[in-house]
């Protein structure tokens, strides 16, 4: 028999039980949905995450220390020193010191009032380096403004247009705790899709913190370190300077660097992909099952029929054939309707979870169907071999 006419008679077979067919591709429709939105999901996520960390700088070593006794800017003072003589493999330090319920004011605008207020950082004139910001407007953070105690900042581009609209805040003053500091550049936009914006955030000098009190935590530093190849330098040493600037019992620190977060993430990402995938391949799995059991089904219906042919001499091939065409096309009829229950749900997915546009890669797609179709081969095989081996004159006794 022809290959052609076996895929017509595969056609015909499914066509005359499309209740029956379509319930055995149920299975493989639900796994290949499952399998190719999970997949892409998890690589969009995993994408999100990658910007993420990219637009914060990569070599960046942080730093947590902290004296139990005296000042905490002490010991950025003593750090920032240590930095300096590390010239040739760092490019700058600044304090990522976060201001704890601090209120800024514009006209009729306060940040207490808003659904997502600016996240208020103190840093030193080498924060923008550090969290690879770039001027768009106006001027950075200066040494001198450190020194003098002035009372500037610099906006994100999101916090600058939630206070300012479209007007150039440059030389404008806003009030933080009732107290004027004035606006001198603004920070080209780098995190435009995200509510929590990394746009979003007012940077004061560090030592403007007498105006927030006891709501700044001054123990967390950023350095930023000139190529990958130095992040492990740079941490060996900073190690054995902090461990003789912070004598054990007098304080705490710990090193790390912002690149095995990333590598982290990848793990979790790829431990979430197998493990989410498992679920869904437990699904196929089922499919395949009941792709073999409807295809045991098949023969004994049509077991007159195989006799039939094997009186007239169908080889056994030709049998096993037939059967493996027929178990393939409904796996790969599940497959393709399944890859479009993929697309639609990974955009559904994408949204919900991770806030993106997401649509399957070409390659997951391609490879769903090939799986598809293989899984109807490998489960349709034994019956296939079963209908190849009935005897001629047992198969025409067969009611």
């Amino acid at each position: 028999m022809k290959l052609r006419q076996s895929f017509k008679m595969a056609f015909k077979s499914i066509l005359s039980k499309k209740g029956r067919s379509f319930l055995t591709m149920l299975g493989i429709i639900i796994g290949i949905a499952s399998v190719m939105t999970i997949v892409s999901v998890v690589s969009g996520y995993n994408k999100k995450s990658m910007e993420y960390y990219e637009s914060m700088g990569t070599n960046r070593v942080s730093v947590y220390a902290q004296r139990y006794y005296g000042s905490n800017e002490s010991v950025f003072e003593d750090l920032y020193d240590y930095c300096l003589s590390l010239g040739d493999i760092v490019l700058g330090i600044t304090p990522q010191a976060y201001a704890y319920s601090a209120v800024v004011k514009y006209g009729a605008k306060s940040s207490d009032s808003m659904e997502y207020p600016p996240e208020m950082y103190l840093g030193s004139d080498q924060y923008a380096i550090c969290n690879n910001f770039t001027i768009g407007k106006g001027r950075d953070i200066s040494f001198i403004d450190i020194q003098n105690y002035s009372q500037v900042c610099v906006m994100g581009a999101r916090a600058a247009r939630n206070f300012f609209d479209y007007k150039d805040p440059v030389g404008e003053t806003i009030t933080v705790n009732g107290i004027p500091f004035t606006v001198i550049g603004v920070y080209e936009e780098k995190d435009p899709d995200s509510s929590w914006s990394l746009d979003n955030v007012v940077i004061f000098p560090y030592s403007a913190s007498r105006v927030f009190g006891q709501r700044v935590d001054m123990s967390q530093y950023i350095i930023k370190v000139v190529d990958s190849k130095s992040v492990n330098e740079v941490i060996t040493r900073l190690e054995g300077f902090l461990t003789g600037a912070i004598p054990s019992g007098t304080g705490s620190y710990s090193v790390y660097s912002d690149n095995q977060w990333m590598e982290s993430e990848n793990e979790m990402a790829l431990m979430m992909s197998l493990v989410l995938g498992g679920i869904a391949f437990i699904s196929l799995l089922v499919g395949g099952i009941g792709i073999m059991n409807i295809m045991l089904v098949t023969v004994t219906e049509r077991t007159r029929e195989i006799g039939i042919r094997r009186a007239i001499g169908a080889q056994r091939k030709s049998i096993v054939t037939q059967f493996l065409i027929e178990a393939a096309m409904i796996c790969g009829i599940g497959g393709i309707l399944g890859i479009g229950v993929g697309f639609l749900g990974t955009v559904i997915a994408g949204k919900l979870i991770v806030h993106m546009f997401l649509l399957p890669s070409a390659l997951i797609t391609a490879g769903a169907f090939a799986f598809s179709v293989v899984l109807g081969i490998i489960f349709g095989m034994y019956p296939a071999i079963k209908a190849s081996g009935l005897q001629p004159v047992v198969a025409l006794r067969a009611e």
